[in-house]
């Protein structure tokens, strides 16, 4: 889940003020290249299929200029973390990442251990790019996989077969990627049991460092939606999903996120920053930001234009929508509730400048139906909870203004 969209919020009513918001929380950089060879049918993330020419020069070009037009905002603050998403950033040359890399380096702080992640379609590797990619600064791969399944891979409109992923994971471990994920879907049209199980077996075998292992979904204005193909029984993908905990578990992988498992140490930090809450800026075509303004005590939503025709135009163009008071609450735990650990119970006034008794009345709820750990000193969903994931977030959505 690289740049999270904004909630859809887009109340004018006052922005989130209060004494609470003492300090920034911690800032991280997404980084949007939104072209692709050919759209997916189940994909709804802002990526646009390449006619022509790639346009890198100028692509890069604008991205600079968009940070720079976003500079004033976070003065003195570094970067922890830098996704390069898309789209699929890997059609980019590793020259044109390179560039990339050193203009943000020229232009804002970077923390010593930076963790740099770029999105990769196995489809798209060509020969020497990962080791170039390497030599460039990223340091974590994220290789789009979906299935070993050459007709499953059909079937949800995959460039690359199975013999390309596997390809592209020796590519990666060859260029000296440790730190590698791989995307995997299940509840693929027409998968059983064992075919969901074969390919978690395949994605361990391959060993990675992180595995983010989620169900296809059918969302709005896709392919898919107009026209729905025929999904596996509840049942079967409720059996493949207890199964394949234990699968995963075994293996030595954690599940630290609702979709996300890795071995010890090679949490994302960037999806970590954004279930915690933090802020990040967001450049390119359709990416989205969020900053914490403490002096004003504000926070504000930041997007800018999907077209890429329109943001080549006007790398600055954005709108800002400050985020209301009453729907802080449920922001800040539609991310946090989403971590298996959660979060300490103190993060929410430092993150939202509201105090503790706006989730009271929520959080007794939450805690009573079962749905929330008892902890006061946390605020962790119960393993009852995560199963019922959206009835606990509905819980958080209410009309009331919050107590300051």
């Amino acid at each position: 889940m690289p740049n999270p969209a904004a909630t859809g919020t887009r109340a004018s009513a006052p922005a989130a003020t209060g004494s609470w918001l003492q300090h920034p929380p911690p800032l991280a950089l997404y980084v949007h290249l939104p072209w692709c060879l050919r759209k997916c049918p189940y994909c709804d993330f802002n990526s646009h299929a390449v006619r022509g020419d790639l346009p890198e020069e100028d692509y890069v070009e604008a991205l600079l200029r968009d940070l720079e037009s976003q500079l004033p905002a976070v003065w003195g603050r570094r970067l922890e973390s830098i996704f390069i998403g898309g789209g699929t950033p890997s059609l980019f040359s590793p020259e044109a990442i390179d560039r990339l890399l050193a203009g943000l380096r020229a232009r804002l702080p970077w923390r010593p251990d930076l963790e740099i992640t770029l999105e990769a379609n196995p489809g798209t590797a060509e020969r020497g790019f990962f080791r170039g990619y390497r030599e460039a600064g990223v340091n974590r791969l994220s290789l789009g996989v979906q299935s070993f399944d050459p007709g499953m891979l059909t079937r949800i409109g995959r460039i690359h077969d199975d013999a390309d992923a596997h390809a592209a994971i020796a590519q990666a471990h060859a260029a000296g990627f440790e730190n590698l994920n791989l995307d995997l879907m299940f509840g693929l049209p027409g998968q059983s049991l064992e075919q969901g199980l074969t390919d978690l077996r395949t994605a361990v075998a391959a060993g990675p460092s992180h595995v983010s292992w989620y169900q296809l979904t059918l969302e709005p204005n896709t392919l898919f939606a107009a026209h729905p193909p025929p999904l596996p029984a509840d049942e079967t993908v409720d059996a493949l999903f207890s199964h394949g905990q234990s699968l995963l578990q075994d293996a030595g992988y954690t599940r630290y996120e609702v979709s996300a498992y890795a071995k010890t140490g090679n949490e994302c930090r960037h999806n970590l920053n954004y279930w915690e809450f933090g802020d990040y800026l967001g450049i390119g075509a359709g990416a989205h930001g969020k900053l914490t303004d403490v002096a004003n005590g504000t926070i504000r939503r930041l997007a800018k234009p999907r077209q890429p025709e329109a943001y080549l135009r006007d790398p600055a163009a954005m709108t800002a929508t400050p985020v209301a008071r009453e729907t802080l609450p449920f922001e800040f735990m539609l991310n946090a509730l989403r971590l298996t650990a959660g979060v300490p119970a103190e993060l929410f006034p430092e993150r939202t400048g509201l105090t503790p008794k706006a989730l009271a009345p929520q959080l007794e709820e939450a805690r009573e139906r079962g749905l929330l750990c008892r902890d006061p000193r946390q605020l962790r969903t119960s393993p009852r909870g995560l199963q019922l994931l959206n009835d606990l977030l509905q819980i958080f959505l209410n009309d009331h203004d919050p107590p300051r």
